[in-house]
């Protein structure tokens, strides 16, 4: 790893959720697209994730996104979302908490009453229109990738539940869509531990028995989260997408609500122009709309908009001294859940 001193991080939550944006100091990282960055971290050197994603520098509950210059020509800015287990293509509420850190902080010229700014992720181009007043942005929304469905229904074998029924599909990234009442939990603070816990568990359990490769997107493959789901009696989805390794989503989850827009719409139950609220765990809210139909190498797929809200709470410089010890960082399961030994054994 070879970056300034100290890097320059905004920090921002989205729905509660917080996304970090490094907004400067970050070495270059090679790679002709941005999907070969995200590669070349994952498979290469993933010593920048570990630096700014464990302790003592992070915490379990959050992320950090790596500004990088555009590679292709439609796009105003680019990004990658690092987290704790490692670069992930997409993430919608990382990309509010990246518009709205490049809108505020006059990265990117804000325009009132709407700014557009075009984002080059590994997923592919995602259009943002950000709400602006005043300096701020009142909310963002997100044209996402093509979303589509790898399998409807599908039954995954468990020791503790028995036969679950999991709806697996692509948002951004790829997720298993669990009915929460399968495990015998409902999505509420109170049992975000035992949510948590059951997620990483069934991740592990479809890594066996589920494979999924992204057709078009090389190095895009596996269940990245398991989101478990269940309806409110007002017709919102409510949403606990569970991460590597051991915790919750607090926010209603972007790619994770474009991947069950995809599902909805497979079964007949969303049709363009429709639109259904997620809702998280700490109630937060996004609006996810069917925009369009489209197809992903012979898939059906949906256009999904994701509309939301980030707040920048607060700036960061983080340092590297060289006689740091801990200069990949660490992570301990008193606070990152038993999972944790996952992270240590990928350690290059």
């Amino acid at each position: 790893m070879s970056f300034a001193r100290e890097l320059e991080l905004l920090q921002v939550h989205c729905q509660g959720e917080i996304g970090k944006v490094i907004v400067g100091g970050a070495p270059p990282i090679p790679g002709a697209t941005a999907l070969d960055m995200m590669n070349h971290i994952n498979e290469v050197d993933d010593s920048l994730r570990r630096f700014v994603a464990f302790e003592p520098r992070a915490g379990v509950a959050m992320s950090v996104n790596l500004l990088i210059p555009p590679t292709r020509p439609d796009a105003d800015a680019g990004f990658i979302v690092l987290q704790a287990d490692r670069a992930h293509p997409m993430s919608g509420s990382n990309c509010i908490c990246v518009v709205t850190a490049l809108l505020e902080s006059g990265r990117v010229a804000m325009r009132e009453p709407e700014t557009v700014v075009r984002l080059d992720t590994p997923a592919g181009l995602v259009t943002a229109r950000a709400r602006c007043s005043n300096g701020r942005c009142l909310s963002v929304s997100l044209d996402n990738v093509p979303s589509f469905v790898e399998a409807l229904d599908c039954a995954v074998e468990t020791p503790r539940w028995g036969t679950i029924r999991a709806d697996v599909a692509f948002g951004g990234v790829f997720y298993a869509i669990v009915d929460v009442g399968q495990v015998g939990l409902s999505i509420d603070p109170a049992y975000a531990r035992e949510l948590a816990e059951a997620g990483i568990e069934l991740k592990s359990i479809l890594a066996s028995q589920v494979s999924v490769c992204h057709p078009e997107l090389d190095g895009v493959g596996g269940i990245a989260y398991v989101m478990f789901r269940d309806r409110e009696p007002d017709g919102a989805i409510r949403t606990c997408t569970t991460l590597k390794p051991g915790r919750v989503d607090r926010s209603p989850c972007g790619t994770g609500s474009s991947a069950n827009l995809a599902v909805l719409h497979a079964k007949g139950e969303v049709r363009v122009g429709d639109a259904r609220r997620s809702r998280s765990i700490i109630g937060g809210e996004f609006l996810a709309e069917a925009i369009g139909e489209t197809n992903v190498a012979g898939r059906p797929a949906v256009l999904p908009r994701i509309t939301g809200r980030g707040w920048i709470y607060g700036r960061e410089f983080m340092r590297l001294d060289r006689d740091d010890p801990f200069p990949q960082g660490f992570a301990l399961s008193d606070t990152w859940g038993p999972q944790v030994g996952d992270l240590s054994r990928d350690r290059k």
